[in-house]
């Protein structure tokens, strides 16, 4: 079988970053170069490079994983950590695990953003499911029916925040699950969701 001409590998590789892309995973260069079987990273870097120079792609200057699908006055790619899991359901001391990090588009420095996954199902009516992950924008207050996460003592949870004369509580949106009304002074509200993510496979 003779070799695949240079415009159908490029349209595959273009294929390729495409459908990462769309799932929330930009590829680095050595994930293209597994993904196609090439012989080297440079054969892999030219074919992003000319996508690029094709004005197809878009590039992060020294971001690993900076391809993203170009688009007149899009935010730019910053790569966001996950800091591993918060409950949607009763309660769980917060630990912070770094797990990786997250390509999330944003006019917003790297630093105003963090993301969880979410573990538990008391969410779910606001479509938020076990398994998720939720991007959060480091703010110390929120609106009352705005999605936070929040700290109750040493522990995090993802809710509804409502304030009821003056007072915090936090509410599921599942039946199953009774709000959450912490002690004045015991809660501290460490973000608002403002992207969620499902991954189906």
């Amino acid at each position: 079988m003779g070799r695949t001409p240079a415009g159908q590998t490029r349209e595959k590789v273009f294929r390729f970053v495409r459908d990462r892309l769309a799932a929330g995973q930009p590829p680095t260069v050595r994930e293209v170069m597994e993904a196609f079987d090439f012989r080297s990273p440079q054969t892999a870097r030219e074919h992003l490079d000319a996508l690029v120079e094709e004005g197809r792609l878009g590039k992060e200057p020294g971001v690993a994983r900076g391809f993203r699908l170009p688009g007149r006055g899009e935010p730019p790619t910053v790569m966001v950590p996950l800091l591993g899991r918060v409950p949607a359901g009763p309660l769980d001391t917060a630990v912070e695990d770094l797990e990786g990090h997250l390509p999330v588009q944003t006019r917003r420095a790297p630093g105003d953003l963090f993301s969880l996954r979410v573990r538990g199902d008391s969410m779910k009516d606001a479509g938020i499911f076990d398994g998720d992950v939720v991007v959060v924008r480091r703010q110390p207050r929120a609106d009352s029916g705005e999605i936070v996460v929040a700290l109750v003592g040493d522990e995090a949870t993802v809710k509804r925040l409502r304030i009821k004369r003056g007072r915090i509580e936090l509410h599921p949106e599942n039946d199953a699950y009774a709000p959450i009304v912490p002690e004045p002074g015991e809660v501290k509200v460490l973000g608002k969701v403002v992207e969620v993510r499902r991954i189906l496979e």
